[in-house]
């Protein structure tokens, strides 16, 4: 089955396996995921003969789409393995084979590699190689190959708030331009369709003009003086020019402008750049409500979550503008042109992002990772696209690493694309804005438990008698309710006689006791029959008050308070439980 659900086909009659490594033993290929080819020559590497053999063999039994999907990873390793040769011929005597590596070899090899965070990862990366080797799988040059090598801590952080919003701001600059510019040159199109405007007008030859651009990507072009070609005279004299933007650019995007959008895909749903490189066009879903909003299901796919597990989907909704369903709505519109005119050049490519280059034929065609262009037209976002856009809007270096730690890490707070453990690990603790962020709410955090706390047990003082001054309550003697923590309108305590136990006013002894424990056992009384809600609103730290009080007296003591209630106890609890004694 291919991603979308549809049945693959099968291969041509006779069709076998390309062998990844070729009859000398030293020539390694690797397809990547698109079946183009990249050779690794083993002989270039300063090492003997057998060493040569047994670093290409390991090599090419990772040589595999569903091990290394694309070019980039195998020429990764490749440079590590380059550096590990480059030591082996350093050595005074050479190990002319894989049985005569030693512990100490690997050791000095560690030694020549631990210096920083990108050298330690190479070691890692070659011994990862190197185990692979049943010769090296044990004794001693076994364990030093499995050396613990903690991981490089990344050093990057998450933009600011201002900083990202400047990001932002002008990535929707951009985009929107280029996106009112070719809506309004599709309403052109489509009157000119329509046969709104008189032949040979201006407005005509205009519609005319966006129908070839529409059609071809370009306009025709003849031969010049001087071995250049031009538009057609009453196409420039229409359309202001021949330049790419009153020519082309009416209707596609440009690579820089692809860049931009791709930054506002970033800020709306967390994507990384390879997410968005490779992202397919998403498809709209009818509306089950019959409102005419469309929900878009995005097929996401992560290729660093190994075999298996490279795709996953997302649905949004376009509820309207400023709704995280409107950009792809945009996004679709934007591309509209490009992606038609690729599609008939290159049926079933069904990529979302297209452009149209301006450096037709000049392309450098060497990344055999990067999809292959398609005509005029460019797929995917490169590197170099984000480059272009950044400098020309004058930001520094590319915003995608920073720009998706900060809005996974400090606005979503959620992970995108990855595990919560990643996500926690990798994106939230180590950032320091994060770290920033966290501290005020910390600090609610510990103040607001300090508040539960101190509502939650005794904060009445409990003595042996009574105090003669003292005025008596409900459940406890009041030394002074002017000064209560909830004063009255008129004076005096306005608070509930259930919150005496709180109040620092207040004073308990023993000949409250059998009150209280009839209050308490009333309240377990409550808590069978009443919604957790109510419960946990209304009564829970009332109970927690009398819980305290209970350990402080302790079980014997508590036992002897029930066996003293009295009929007025009875009564005033009652009247307390039903509210008649609240102020």
């Amino acid at each position: 089955m291919s991603r979308r659900g549809r049945k693959a086909s099968l291969p041509p009659a006779g069709f076998s396996r390309p062998e990844r490594i070729l009859p000398d033993g030293l020539v390694v290929r690797h397809y990547n995921m698109a079946g183009r080819l990249k050779e690794y020559d083993f002989s270039m590497l300063p090492v003997a003969g057998p060493v040569q053999r047994s670093l290409a063999v390991l090599f090419a039994a990772r040589c595999d789409p569903n091990h290394w999907s694309v070019h980039k990873s195998s020429k990764h390793v490749w440079q590590k393995v380059e550096t590990f040769a480059t030591f082996l011929a350093a050595q005074d005597v050479p190990p002319a084979c894989m049985e005569e590596f030693t512990a100490a070899l690997i050791d000095r090899f560690w030694l020549t590699m631990a210096s920083t965070g990108s050298n330690r990862g190479a070691f890692r990366t070659v011994c990862s190689l190197l185990a692979e080797d049943e010769r090296l799988q044990s004794g001693p040059v076994a364990d030093a190959l499995a050396r613990s090598v903690p991981a490089h801590k990344s050093t990057k952080q998450s933009y600011t708030t201002a900083e990202f919003e400047q990001i932002k701001l002008e990535a929707r600059r951009t985009f929107r331009a280029a996106l009112l510019r070719i809506e309004d040159n599709t309403r052109h199109l489509e009157g000119f369709r329509a046969g709104e405007f008189t032949p040979g007008s201006r407005e005509w030859v205009v519609g005319e003009a966006l129908e070839l651009i529409a059609r071809d990507g370009d306009l025709p072009r003849i031969p010049g003086p001087s071995s250049q070609s031009y538009v057609p005279k009453k196409y420039r004299k229409a359309l202001g020019g021949q330049a790419t933007k009153v020519t082309w650019q009416r209707l596609f995007l440009s690579r820089s402008e692809v860049a931009a959008l791709g930054v506002l895909l970033l800020a709306e749903y967390g994507w990384n750049q390879s997410v968005i490189d490779r992202a397919e066009v998403p498809r709209a879903t009818p509306d089950p409500g019959g409102q005419g909003q469309v929900t878009y299901r995005i097929l996401v796919e992560k290729r660093r979550r190994g075999g298996g597990s490279w795709y996953d989907t997302e649905n949004v909704t376009d509820h309207g503008a400023g709704t995280a369903g409107r950009l792809v709505t945009e996004a679709l519109t934007a591309t509209r042109f490009a992606r038609a005119a690729v599609e008939r050049l290159a049926p079933g490519t069904d990529l979302l992002m297209a452009s149209r280059t301006g450096r037709v034929g000049v392309e450098n065609n060497r990344d055999l990772d990067r999809h292959r262009l398609v005509g005029p037209f460019y797929l995917g976002l490169s590197h170099d696209d984000v480059k272009w856009w950044t400098r020309k809007v004058g930001l520094k270096g590319s915003p995608f690493q920073r720009g998706r730690r900060t809005v996974t890490a400090v606005e979503r707070r959620e992970p995108a694309q990855h595990s919560q453990e990643t996500h926690d690990r990798v994106y939230v603790l180590p950032d320091e804005n994060v770290q920033e962020a966290a501290v005020p709410v910390i600090a609610d955090g510990a103040e607001e438990a300090v508040e539960t706390a101190r509502k939650a047990v005794l904060v009445a003082e409990v003595r042996d008698a009574p105090e003669p001054d003292d005025e008596e309550t409900a459940t406890a003697d009041c030394s002074d309710a002017e000064a209560s923590p909830w004063p009255a309108p008129g004076g005096g305590c306005g608070a509930s006689f259930l919150l005496c136990l709180a109040c620092r006013n207040a004073h308990v002894h023993p000949g409250h006791h059998p009150r209280l424990a009839l209050l308490h056992q009333s309240m377990e009384g409550l808590r069978s029959v009443l919604p957790p809600t109510v419960w946990r609103l209304d009564w829970s730290d009332h109970h927690a008050r009398l819980e305290d009080l209970k350990r402080r007296i302790g079980p014997g003591g508590w036992d002897h308070a029930m066996a003293r209630v009295t009929d007025a106890d009875q009564a005033i609890i009652d009247q307390l439980l039903s509210g008649d004694l609240n102020p």
